[in-house]
């Protein structure tokens, strides 16, 4: 059985983490293959939205374990280096908005790969867990990175050394992810946010996500002027010319992202 589901439709990637029976936690050949289906969706041009999501009750339960404690497995250092972190990169770089459905737990790496997505809904039933202090580890995967950032510094503090969990609705209330929908139509829900986010301007989200990405290193100055930059690049899109035309006839754009 193959550990990633992969299928596009309507030029949205559906990409599904499939190890239900380790709650779809993360072994070298999900990893790997995560990537190779991230790397391909930033080729095809074909697709303009990809979606996260596992099978089964769950989301991700990070790492599995058993694959830390094998003698010839890969070692810590290189599940970080290998796995996780080229992982984490290719979606900040992915010039296309990748939105996180999360279905059930998503805990440790799970969770931390869920909310450095561009758009992150959940079930509300799901649930996220900063699992690491309760086997001795810290965050990682951008942990430590995204969460201050979403939460504040204290929040985050708190909820990585205490490990609790955090459920969707409170999730969404203190703005660690966009929006909980109730279980019986999160399904439906999702698939009409990754049709919206395909039918929109594709290399105006691609810039807008570039700026965003800048935005966590640069002083205002700097921001600044990577939005003139960036403006420029997208006011000269066919998508603008289209937008602007579809505002003065009041009609609804039709976006073929380029």
């Amino acid at each position: 059985m193959t550990s990633i589901l992969f299928e596009i439709k309507n030029s949205i990637a559906f990409i599904t983490l499939n190890r239900p029976q380790k709650y779809n936690a993360f072994n070298r050949e999900m990893a790997l293959e995560l990537q190779e289906k991230l790397d391909e969706c930033e080729t095809n041009i074909s697709i303009r939205c990809v979606c996260i999501t596992g099978t089964g009750k769950a989301f991700s339960a990070g790492q599995d374990l058993s694959e830390v404690i094998d003698p010839n497995g890969p070692g810590m250092d290189q599940i970080l280096s290998e796995h996780y972190n080229p992982t984490i990169k290719k979606i900040r770089n992915l010039s296309k908005p990748v939105l996180a459905v999360v279905n059930g737990v998503a805990a440790g790496a799970g969770a931390n790969i869920a909310l450095c997505c561009d758009v992150v809904i959940a079930a509300e039933s799901a649930s996220f867990i900063q699992a690491f202090s309760k086997i001795g580890l810290i965050p990682d995967s951008g942990g430590t990175y995204f969460l201050p950032r979403l939460i504040g510094f204290g929040k985050a503090s708190a909820i990585m050394m205490l490990g609790d969990k955090i459920l969707a609705k409170e999730a969404e209330r203190i703005g660690m992810i966009y929006k909980c929908f109730a279980d019986d139509v999160f399904a439906k829900e999702a698939e009409n946010m990754a049709i919206e986010l395909s039918q929109l301007p594709t290399r105006a989200l691609a810039f807008t996500k570039d700026a965003l990405n800048k935005s966590l290193q640069q002083d205002l100055d700097q921001q600044l002027t990577t939005e003139d930059l960036l403006q420029q690049k997208a006011a000269a899109t066919n998508d603008f010319k289209e937008g602007v035309a579809a505002f003065i006839e009041k009609r609804k754009a039709d976006f073929k992202g380029d």
